[in-house]
């Protein structure tokens, strides 16, 4: 089996469980079952979830996995992978392994990692799937090697994945300053007009993006200046409309939110959010729309985008709604202007 993105080659049960953390943006911690969509021999989905306690609410569990992974069709097969141990994850991956299969779905092998061992509830030849399981060393896999050397990152746990885009307290003091300046200097151009701030705005996420693309900090003045643009919709929309699927762009926003005034987070964690989607990293995502929403928990575009991704939905789905929306919003923006 091979992967779509970065040609990483799978040939046996180790190098699927290698495959995981890379698929996932970080290693799954115990309780984790992880559903892998292939279409033929290629990995094009991969969700986590963590397995629900108590034990009645694996019916709810399934009842929202089972659409989700439909919507990626056309798939082939499917495997499941859990971690933990026999007697947490062996009924749950059954229960969930059933339900895929009463679908339509076909579910090609379910695989339970226990500690450095990994275990087939699905194979019963004892040449190939020992009932004491498969000893293996994810380090020592060529998976592994591969996914490095195409600059995938495995990150420690979930956590480790936010702490990408999260700030101390000392990070928050040194931009307090800064960002009341930028307010007021904000409130003289909204003054003019919205032609103006949009303006203002075009020139901020251009000059951002290209400090950041030749390897310049920007300064706690600059950081500012962007997030309070980034409050008005039509800024922040051609951000989105800006920003590139790929790691440089991931790394400016990352910076842009753990930098932001704690207030103006919303916005920066929201692009984050869409151009690690984008980009594949569906983990970073789900939790940079979640911080968006811990700081401001009516921001609707980080509910859009979400519910999309729990709901399974490709990235474009949301993009041609923004585009429509900043669209309509430009020219809602110079009608304006021409009245005043």
């Amino acid at each position: 089996m091979s992967f779509t993105v970065n040609k990483l080659t799978v040939r046996s049960s180790a190098d699927l469980v290698a495959a995981v953390p890379y698929l996932l943006g970080f290693h799954p911690s115990d309780g984790s079952i992880v559903v892998i969509a292939s279409r033929d021999r290629r990995v094009v989905f991969a969700a986590r979830g963590d397995l629900p306690t108590p034990a009645h609410l694996l019916g709810e569990f399934t009842a929202h996995l089972v659409p989700v992974v439909q919507r990626q069709q056309p798939i082939t097969d499917l495997i499941l992978v859990g971690y933990g141990t026999p007697e947490h994850l062996d009924p749950a991956l059954r229960i969930v392994g059933d339900a895929l299969t009463t679908a339509g779905l076909k579910v090609r092998e379910m695989l339970r990692v226990t500690e450095a061992r990994i275990f087939s509830l699905t194979c019963n030849d004892p040449t190939c799937c020992p009932a004491d399981g498969t000893p293996f060393d994810p380090t020592a896999s060529l998976v592994a090697v591969q996914a490095t050397v195409a600059g995938l990152v495995a990150r420690p746990d979930r956590a480790a994945v936010a702490r990408c885009f999260t700030a101390g307290d000392s990070a928050c003091d040194s931009i307090r300053g800064a960002t009341d300046s930028a307010t007021a200097r904000m409130e003289a151009v909204a003054a003019i007009g919205s032609a103006a701030v949009f303006e203002a705005g075009v020139l901020a996420v251009r000059d951002a993006l290209r400090q950041h693309d030749n390897g310049v900090r920007l300064s706690d003045e600059e950081v500012a200046w962007l997030s309070v643009l980034l409050t008005d919709r039509p800024v922040r929309d051609l951000a989105v409309d800006l920003t590139q699927p790929h790691d440089q762009h991931i790394t400016f926003w990352a910076e842009i939110t753990r930098r932001a005034d704690t207030p103006l987070v919303a916005a920066p964690a929201t692009v984050l959010a869409l151009t690690a989607w984008r980009s594949g990293d569906g983990a970073l995502a789900v939790m940079a729309a979640e911080h968006a929403l811990q700081v401001d928990p009516g921001y609707q575009l980080a509910h859009l985008v979400l519910h999309a991704l729990q709901a399974g939905l490709p990235p474009t789905a949301i993009e041609e709604a923004i585009t429509r929306t900043h669209r309509t919003s430009t020219r809602n923006s110079d009608t304006a202007d021409e009245q005043e």
